[in-house]
């Protein structure tokens, strides 16, 4: 089986990586810009270009089984036009082009906060698209684009994923919220009562390895891929207060009222010099969703294993090395520009 991974050199891509090396039945191929950030153990074929380039798209997944589409340009909020130049429409070029090409299988890297709170436990459940997060928007078309075309020569799987946390971090909840939380401005939102559904990277890395290579998958699927626990909001606060000294909020609010608050913030942007304190999307990542893996035990047999705390304790330390100030609630532009 030869299984093609975009955004090799990214959080989700490198993982998958190093999963997929472990399976000698399975050939892996990196599809990236810059070959050199590719996991240093690595030593399959990789296939360097841009995937808005028409002419790299065209020959890119020929002699390919799967592809596993890892790579994304991400914002937190706003940024609509990057969003659609730099992800959505290289996505569903990617897409067709997997389809002309022969590709049997395809998986999608989502969240679990694509669908609305209520509906987020059953991951074959619509997104929502919601106008205050163009990225998030982008998502769902790209899901919506997966069911309508899949069929059962091409198998299209979406995989929800938690918060990311680990190894090679990226942009993420923790990496916004731990320097906001040192503001002492940052409450409580419902008391911190809502689950915050982290995920290491190696159990992303065993996810993607068990959606390329179970048999009986057919049509649309689509599965919640967790950790082994869910924590409560206020559970990972209390760990970052006690294990790193973050100051816990003073004082909490409702739904509502943190909406409303991050709406001002977000209108207000443009006379200050720093990014909002907080975003609606942000405020959106901390509502309920009441995932669970249970689709993705019993159809992949999915058993995650590393526990939140520890994906914590790896990303705070190399927090420590790497990030000196607050992540940028966006990615990168790549060449400098959104074009």
């Amino acid at each position: 089986m030869r299984v093609l991974i975009t955004g090799a050199t990214g959080f989700v891509g490198s993982h998958c990586i190093e999963a997929l090396a472990k399976h000698q039945d399975v050939t892996t191929i990196a599809a990236c810009r810059d070959p050199s950030r590719l996991p240093g153990e690595f030593r399959g074929e990789y296939r360097v270009g841009d995937l808005r380039d028409a002419h790299y798209l065209e020959n890119l997944m020929l002699g390919v089984d799967t592809v596993v589409h890892a790579a994304a340009w991400t914002s937190l909020w706003g940024h609509r036009k990057q969003s659609d130049e730099l992800f959505l429409k290289p996505s569903l070029a990617l897409i067709d082009s997997a389809r002309r090409q022969g590709v049997k299988r395809f998986i999608f890297i989502s969240t679990v906060s694509a669908a609305t709170p209520g509906a987020a436990s059953d991951p074959m459940s619509p997104g929502i698209k919601r106008a205050y997060w163009p990225h998030e928007t982008n998502v769902v078309r790209i899901e919506d684009r997966l069911r309508k075309l899949s069929s059962d020569s091409f198998c299209a799987i979406n995989l929800r994923l938690g918060l990311f946390a680990g190894s090679r971090y990226a942009l993420g909840l923790l990496p916004i919220l731990v320097p906001r939380l040192k503001s002492h401005l940052v409450p409580w939102v419902n008391g911190g009562e809502t689950d915050m559904t982290i995920i290491d990277g190696r159990d992303i890395g065993q996810a993607v390895v068990l959606a390329s290579t179970t048999p009986v998958l057919s049509g649309y699927q689509s599965f919640n891929i967790l950790g082994p626990e869910v924590p409560q909001v206020r559970q990972v606060i209390d760990y970052l207060h006690q294990q790193y000294g973050v100051p816990k909020p003073h004082f909490s609010v409702p739904f509502p009222l943190a909406f409303a608050f991050a709406w001002f913030m977000e209108k207000i942007d443009p006379l200050l010099p720093w990014e909002p304190l907080v975003t609606r999307s942000i405020v959106h990542l901390l509502e309920e969703t009441n995932a669970d893996n249970e689709r993705a035990s019993k159809l992949l047999g999915y058993k995650p294993r590393h526990h939140w705390q520890e994906a914590i304790d790896i990303q705070m330390a190399e927090m420590a090395k790497h990030q000196s100030e607050a992540m940028s609630m966006a990615r990168p532009l790549p060449d400098g520009s959104g074009q």
